[in-house]
């Protein structure tokens, strides 16, 4: 019986063997035992930063953990593999299963009060207030007493002309 050849399933290990050399190359506290990394979106809205992951087929309330720590938003969680036997036919498997880790900064005094999430139809939907700071608008300031000093300094200038002459 003759093998087929699954790009996937080469792409994967050759991602995996990627990660091991770079880890190993310049050091990693230790291995990520990651089988998928959720696609994020994120959007800024108004003054608020909305993150969407794309996460189907997972119990949110089992499944994933947010946790907020000063400077530092971090999703973890894990999509459960559903138990499959192989029968009489062929089983391909494309989906990708196991742990997951993301974190993403804050900005200081962003706390857990200022973070809610949500889940539907596969989407975890996170929404943080505040995290856009927007710089104050300038305000003019007015200088005291500058008509006054140009005009002494116009009258010194006009006497001294008047003294040389």
């Amino acid at each position: 019986m003759a093998t087929r050849f699954d790009p996937f399933t080469a792409l994967y290990r050759m991602d995996r063997d990627f990660d091991e050399l770079v880890r190993r190359t310049w050091g990693g506290a230790q291995p990520v035992r990651s089988g998928f990394v959720p696609p994020v979106e994120m959007v800024v809205e108004g003054d608020d930063v909305v993150l969407r992951l794309e996460l189907p087929g997972i119990d949110p309330s089992r499944d994933v953990d947010l946790e907020v720590q000063p400077g530092k938003l971090t999703i973890r969680g894990e999509r459960r593999a559903a138990e499959t036997e192989q029968r009489d036919g062929v089983l391909v498997r494309e989906l990708r299963y196991g742990a997951f880790h993301r974190e993403f900064g804050l900005p200081e005094g962003i706390g857990e009060d200022a973070v809610e999430a949500s889940y539907d139809q596969g989407m975890l939907t996170i929404h943080v207030r505040g995290v856009v700071r927007r710089p104050p608008e300038p305000k003019k300031v007015t200088i005291r007493g500058t008509q006054n000093e140009k005009q002494e300094i116009r009258g010194s200038k006009a006497d001294k002309q008047e003294i040389s002459q």
